[in-house]
């Protein structure tokens, strides 16, 4: 599962993608300095691990991961290709999620592509060029759809309504995510398109170091604008992140945090927060080889959560030893878990829960 960061040149993109992943991508105060998109896996801050590292004592630890694209600029005109466009929508729909940096700081040595900062604008226009490639998509689509629909196919028709509607919400600068569809619907004629605009988003402010913990006007005005969203908006001083990345020393790290006035990096919580935007959940396996972050679906059942390990654990599937991560803890081992009789056994209709400990039983 991939997050896309994106925004228009200059924002901070390639600053706040060399923090989460440490891969020094270029950054440089000119447009168009990202060309081919960077791509890094980054590991998913979760204190839980260290708590079962300490339990279980372990020869090696494995986070969870998530994979964090850095996408090119877009300017005004990319979905008719101006600048780097096509490519740059290429890119952005092959992500499962999108990460959108907006500049909320005045700095007049960094250059802005449109002048001055307003980032409602900077949101518009980009939020445009996706929906008219979306529109694009639609229309296609429902020129297909329409011959059918003619003859009286009755799926064609339902289709060809759903497909009005996005073309209509589009028209009026509604993004797909923002449009209500029943279940059924949104699983035959929207999902399979993988229109962009309904990918997830979150919007990343960007702002100085003075309003890394509260924001400040920008960012309010960003928070009014995507109230209708069902968007999350985080606030992240990119500059300040990038200078506590150049700190090898962790004592060190933690008191320029504090004196910020932060308890943890904000590109650790854009990590996690990155990871749900993606609809994504971690159980752990801990045993004396390894203790390990592994990523499942939210809503995924015990054999899925086996088959991330290795196909051949979904296929032969018997069932699972479940331990909740707070008895895990509070026992302080599995056989004292097992002892206390809270280990469950669970089939294959076992929803895993976020925190789970477990082990498969399988046979092929």
């Amino acid at each position: 599962m991939k997050a896309g960061i994106v925004g228009l040149p200059n924002v901070g993109k390639s600053t706040l993608f060399n923090c989460l992943s440490n891969a020094k991508a270029q950054s440089a105060n000119f447009p168009f300095c990202t060309i081919e998109p960077n791509i890094g896996v980054v590991n998913v801050p979760d204190p839980r691990l260290k708590k079962l590292e300490e339990l279980v004592k372990p020869e090696r630890v494995l986070p969870a991961t998530v994979e964090i694209v850095d996408i090119a600029g877009l300017v005004k005109g990319a979905s008719k290709g101006e600048g780097l466009g096509n490519q740059f929508l290429a890119n952005i729909r092959e992500t499962d999620a999108i990460l959108h940096v907006l500049r909320c700081f005045d700095n007049d040595n960094i250059v802005h592509v449109d002048g001055n900062i307003n980032p409602i604008r900077d949101k518009e226009t980009i939020d445009i060029e996706l929906q008219l490639k979306d529109l694009e998509t639609a229309e296609k689509k429902l020129d297909k759809v329409k011959r059918a629909a003619k003859t009286g196919n009755k799926e064609a028709q339902k289709e060809e309504a759903v497909l009005l509607k996005i073309k209509e919400g589009l028209e009026q600068g509604t993004s797909i995510r923002a449009l209500d569809f029943s279940e059924d619907d949104y699983a035959a004629y929207v999902k399979p398109l993988q229109f962009i605009t309904d990918k997830p988003v979150m919007y990343v402010c960007n702002v100085d170091e003075n309003s890394a913990v509260s924001g400040n006007d920008y960012v309010e005005q960003v928070k009014e604008a995507v109230k209708n969203e069902n968007a999350e908006v985080l606030v992240l001083a990119v500059g300040t992140e990038a200078d506590i990345n150049e700190l090898d020393d962790y004592e060190e790290r933690q008191m320029f945090l504090e004196d910020i006035g932060l308890d943890e990096p904000g590109s650790s919580k854009l990590i996690r927060s990155a990871y749900k935007l993606l609809n994504q959940q971690t159980y752990f396996t801990a045993g004396v080889k390894e203790v390990r972050a592994w990523t499942v679906d939210i809503g995924a059942t015990a054999p899925q959560a086996a088959g991330v390990i290795h196909t051949d654990f979904e296929k032969g599937f018997i069932r699972a030893e479940v331990i909740a991560y707070d008895d895990y803890v509070n026992y302080g081992s599995e056989a004292k878990v097992k002892e206390a009789g809270k280990m469950r056994v669970e089939g294959k209709q076992y929803i895993v829960k976020d925190g789970d400990v477990m082990h498969f039983l399988f046979n092929v």
